[in-house]
């Protein structure tokens, strides 16, 4: 897998998503109007390539990209019990996982406590293991959406 085959994935899959692209990683929001929302607004996934963000992920290698997609909190508990809270002199949550390893499902270096996911080049196993989190995330954003 490729970070372009999952953002073709979650475009081409659910309804009414809009890819915001910013220096190589994409966001993903649910927008039925198809343009990007104004303002602020908070992505359902996102698809990160860099290690511009944090250097944990070990996203600097050629073709590493991390999936991130946020949860609902009783999705979260039941994958990893309650979020961790504890983080390093570089803001990392202190989870017990390398957050470099490959194809893992794991909680988000940074924003586990808000309950969001990832995993590291994911392959199509690891991604079939997160089609569901990304349909309940697309789902729930879809919901906050109608709500507004």
């Amino acid at each position: 897998m490729d970070a372009r085959s999952v953002t073709r994935y979650i475009c081409e899959e659910f309804d009414h998503v809009v890819a915001v692209e910013n220096e190589g990683d994409t966001f993903f929001t649910y927008d039925p109007s198809g343009r990007p929302p104004e303002g602020t607004w908070q992505p359902f996934a996102t698809v990160v390539t860099s290690d511009r963000h944090d250097r944990v992920s070990k996203l600097d290698r050629d073709g590493a990209f991390r999936l991130n997609v946020g949860l609902r909190k009783a999705t979260y508990t039941s994958l990893f019990g309650a979020p961790p809270r504890r983080r390093d002199d570089d803001w990392v949550l202190d989870t017990g996982f390398d957050y470099a390893t490959e194809d893992r499902l794991m909680p988000h270096p940074h924003y586990g406590s808000q309950y969001w996911v990832c995993i590291v080049n994911p392959s199509e196993a690891g991604l079939e293991e997160v089609k569901p989190l990304l349909a309940e995330a697309h789902a729930f954003a879809a919901r906050k959406a109608k709500g507004r």
